[in-house]
């Protein structure tokens, strides 16, 4: 019987010159209380071009507040982080928007909007005015259809189900951080590569819909060099499309590396304090963990 593809690039040349990060986070420490209450402690993180990074840990290892500060919504109490080789807190906001996009766990909108408006939000930072083009209609359906939602573009967003109302947020982002440029290679250039954060992109998702986002997500690496960093609670998931892992233990990094290399069962027995067999997933070239 044929096995499904492994669509995750060929390990790169361990020769080469190790790409220019993308992101670079070190010694980040984040305190409440005044200071009484550690969240995070010493992370150091590095996001490269064209990989997808997965984010995983135990309810409450600080995988959130990690990406709080990534992204800004949190200042570090300690530590720096490098976006672009520049101060995340330089950047200009538009400049930014159109190059970032954040998908957040729980996105609250009460508006009775259609889902192609609550897309085409994502296309305010490339607008000259407050009337969207036919370019922008255009790049907001096809990123509706690239989440499999064709045809919803008229339905009205709060009588959606909780899936589909995260899938057209996922459009919304997606339509972020596509260029305007209609150029073929205006995509494939160092100014349009994106970076996307997506906070538990699966959590309200099925089967199916699950591996159609984090697809969504690996298609951006490899055609379009784009960044991904996703906070996934399915080992699985993380094992099947991630380039890298970084796992949080207590606000710490316990393991960072290759999913062979962080999800053995000494290291997510102690993470997760709970027995666990990793042996190999029978269709695809990555570890699977079964709970024991």
């Amino acid at each position: 019987m044929s096995q499904p593809p492994d669509n995750r690039p060929a390990p790169a040349d361990q020769n080469a010159p190790a790409a220019t990060p993308v992101l670079a986070a070190r010694g980040l420490a984040f305190t409440v209380d005044a200071g009484r209450k550690t969240l995070l402690a010493d992370v150091n993180l590095t996001l490269r071009p064209g990989e997808l990074h997965a984010v995983i840990g135990r309810n409450g290892a600080g995988k959130s507040t990690l990406l709080k500060l990534l992204t800004g919504e949190l200042a570090p109490t300690a530590g720096e982080i490098l976006l672009w080789q520049t101060p995340l807190g330089r950047h200009r906001a538009r400049h930014l928007a159109r190059r970032r996009g954040v998908l957040a766990q729980h996105t609250e909108l009460h508006f009775d909007y259609r889902a192609l408006e609550v897309v085409l939000l994502g296309r305010i930072p490339h607008q000259r005015s407050q009337i969207e083009t036919d370019a922008d209609v255009a790049i907001a359906l096809d990123c509706l259809r690239r989440v499999g939602l064709a045809g919803y573009e008229d339905r009205n967003y709060l009588t959606l189900s909780g899936g589909e109302q995260q899938r057209v947020h996922l459009a919304r982002v997606l339509a972020q951080v596509t260029p305007g440029d209609a150029h073929p290679d205006a995509a494939a250039s160092p100014d349009h590569r994106p970076l996307l954060f997506l906070d538990e992109p699966t959590s309200s998702l099925d089967l199916h819909h699950q591996n159609q986002v984090l697809e969504i997500a690996r298609s951006l690496t490899r055609d379009r060099g784009a960044t991904v960093l996703a906070v996934l609670h399915d080992l699985n998931l993380a094992a099947r499309y991630a380039d890298t892992i970084t796992l949080l233990t207590a606000g710490r990094v316990t393991a960072c590396g290759t999913p062979d290399a962080v999800l053995r069962e000494d290291t997510l027995r102690h993470a997760f304090s709970h027995e666990v067999r990793v042996q190999r997933h029978p269709c695809f070239d990555c570890p699977l963990v079964i709970s024991a």
